[in-house]
């Protein structure tokens, strides 16, 4: 699991990559709450990971209370199928703006 953190315009973009499982979930997590602090525009991407378990989701859904509370937006971008489905059955796909390129992301969140 590799996460990259940097920024476009006011939009903090989290890039990640690997699967983001029970092994992994602890540590995109850590990183994706110190790197979105005080942020409320933040742009996940998606498009690397393939996997996604109950952990993954429990770690998104982390990022997005700690966002929410600052009246800020989450825009994942790039969510397979397979995760999508995921999200949907367990009602967490509410909780975010998907879109499919990140060009799209940004638009989303000016």
């Amino acid at each position: 699991m590799n996460v990259t953190i940097k920024t476009i315009k006011d939009i903090t973009v989290i890039e990640a990559e690997g699967d983001i499982d029970s092994r992994t979930a602890g540590e995109f997590e850590k990183k994706t709450v110190e790197a979105t602090q005080g942020e409320d525009k933040i742009m996940i991407d998606l498009t690397k990971v393939e996997f996604l378990s109950s952990a993954g989701l429990r770690a998104l859904l982390m990022l997005y209370r700690q966002v929410k509370a600052r009246n800020g937006k989450i825009v994942l971008v790039g969510v397979s199928e397979e995760i999508q489905d995921v999200m949907e059955n367990t009602g967490f796909i509410s909780f975010f703006i998907l879109a499919d390129l990140p060009e799209d992301g940004v638009k989303a969140l000016s």
